[in-house]
């Protein structure tokens, strides 16, 4: 690619030359906690984003055993939260999977009810197997099955289960904890009563929020996130399709939606933003890249990504995450099935900050060279 003039050798950027008298200079400002914007001015204030995280697969195959070995080793009660957690090898002092994002995966048995709780930081949750889950947020319980993806909004009270005759479950858990941390606002707190109570019937919010194209007339939802709680596979999936009839998708993304609050059209949660998008048959997408961090879940299919001239081969509840302003792509390839992913992100923060970039990769026919396999 032709390189931007990104020198520092040049009028507008930090450019002064240490001498005896300026390195005195720095050890006394030193003594009274200042020092010079100069010497540190063009690390602070790069060209462009510089990732602090890599990007990184974590194959199903190679977790599932180990996080399965958890279940005989804490119990929910014991644990809060019995998850494996996926670290960044870059962000391992934040306890993020990529950028500002915390993920894990959470596994329980038949019978076994993790407590409830809340967090200042938001939450999601992407069901990846088993039978007869269920959550309750904020009084309202739902049941889960595989590829449904359910939110928990920060502030909300909320714990997880199975039901007595269900199978062991796995899912994916999302949060922004990092960022939360970072922005030094983060609060935890457990119920007063362990469980929550609740006289609403099972899957109300699914049913009252989740029609297509229709809200309730006299329903009333003050709350800052979305009464739609549980966002089910099957209605995604359908609207997936349908959509793909009349679309030749987009460029980076093939046939993408996104998960909305159905009362505003916005994002169902403040923080992380979230999507599903399906791969036609051997579609292999142009590379793009973007600001805002992005964590993949592959929900159907298998295919390969390219991320940052690496390859990356993913399969059937694969995850993998892409880092900010990193060239990226994605093939299925599968000649004759789709292929879906799941996503969440920090979009809605990059958004309302006015941070949110996209460019095109600009040679090659706009797709990268692959440099190595992962």
């Amino acid at each position: 690619m032709a390189a931007d003039n990104f020198s520092d050798d040049q009028l507008g950027r930090a450019r002064v030359r240490d001498s005896d008298e300026l390195e005195a200079y720095y050890e006394d400002l030193a003594k009274f906690e200042t020092a010079a914007l100069w010497t540190v001015a063009n690390d602070i204030e790069p060209w462009q984003p510089t990732p602090a995280s890599d990007a990184v697969i974590w194959r199903h195959a190679d977790l599932r055993p180990h996080i399965l070995r958890s279940l005989d080793l804490v119990t929910p009660e014991m644990a809060g939260r019995r998850v494996v957690y996926l670290r960044n090898p870059r962000r391992k002092e934040v306890s993020a999977a990529c950028g500002w994002l915390f993920s894990g995966i959470q596994v329980m048995r038949p019978g076994e009810s993790a407590p409830a709780h809340n967090h200042a930081a938001s939450a999601l949750r992407f069901i990846m197997e088993g039978k007869g889950a269920y959550t309750v947020v904020d009084g309202h319980r739902m049941t889960l099955g595989a590829r449904d993806f359910v939110i928990t909004p920060n502030g909300s009270w909320h714990e997880h289960g199975i039901e007595d005759d269900g199978e062991i479950s796995m899912w994916q858990d999302g949060l922004d904890i990092p960022l939360t941390n970072a922005l030094e606002a983060n609060f935890y707190a457990v119920h007063p009563d362990d469980y929550q109570k609740s006289n609403l019937p099972t899957d109300a919010s699914p049913a009252t929020w989740g029609n297509p194209g229709m809200l309730p007339v006299k329903e009333k939802w003050d709350a800052f996130y979305s009464p739609l709680m549980k966002y089910s596979w099957d209605k995604t999936y359908e609207g997936l399709n349908n959509y793909a009839k009349f679309t030749d998708g987009d460029p980076f993304d093939g046939v993408i939606l996104k998960y909305v609050n159905p009362q505003t059209g916005g994002h169902p949660m403040a923080t992380m933003g979230t999507m599903m998008q399906m791969l036609r048959p051997s579609e292999h997408t142009k590379a793009h890249r973007h600001t805002g961090n992005v964590i993949y879940h592959v929900a159907k299919g298998e295919g390969y990504s390219v991320i940052g001239g690496t390859r990356f081969d993913w399969k059937e509840k694969d995850i993998f995450c892409v880092p900010p302003w990193v060239w990226h792509e994605h093939c299925n390839k599968a000649g004759n099935d789709d292929a879906c992913l799941f996503q969440f992100n920090d979009f809605p923060v990059m958004e309302k900050l006015h941070f949110y970039k996209e460019q095109a990769y600009p040679e090659n026919g706009g797709y990268q060279q692959v440099e190595k396999t992962a």
